[in-house]
């Protein structure tokens, strides 16, 4: 079974390394989707049905926590989890993420090891999820 994942971080290369990390811990077989803000994010999931969504807090036009709100008051998307993944580290936005529905959070730097236990817990076992082979890519 393949899964869907929204990327969305203002940063083409964050992308790129929370990409390559989720592919090395167990998911190769993932279809990635990306957006640089909310906005586009919100554009993409009307279009696509997701899994889940993997989000930045600071971003232009529309912040993840903008995301997360928009997303739990429309019941197309509502349903769909979000794990956030921010430099943003305070106790207090960590609760606040999560009191808007956020499904989990993840402190950057991270490791392939985080990423997969959070996809895990948030999304279930994934069957014959296996890392990737080559950590050659990974040097972040």
């Amino acid at each position: 079974m393949t899964i869907k994942i929204l990327i969305v971080d203002d940063s083409l290369p964050m992308r790129g390394v929370i990409k390559k990390t989720i592919k090395a811990s167990g998911y190769a077989e993932a279809e990635f989707f990306e957006a640089e803000n909310g906005k586009l994010a919100l554009e993409i999931l009307k279009n696509t049905w997701l899994d889940i969504v993997i989000t930045d807090y600071n971003m232009p036009e529309m912040n993840g926590m903008e995301l997360i709100k928009a997303m739990k008051q429309d019941n197309a998307f509502q349903a769909t989890p979000v794990l956030v993944v921010t430099t943003e580290g305070s106790q207090q936005k960590v609760n606040e993420f999560l009191e808007q529905g956020a499904a989990g959070y993840i402190k950057k730097p991270f490791t392939p090891e985080a990423i997969r236990n959070k996809l895990i817990e948030i999304l279930g076992e994934l069957e014959n999820a296996e890392p990737e082979n080559s950590d050659d890519d990974l040097d972040f």
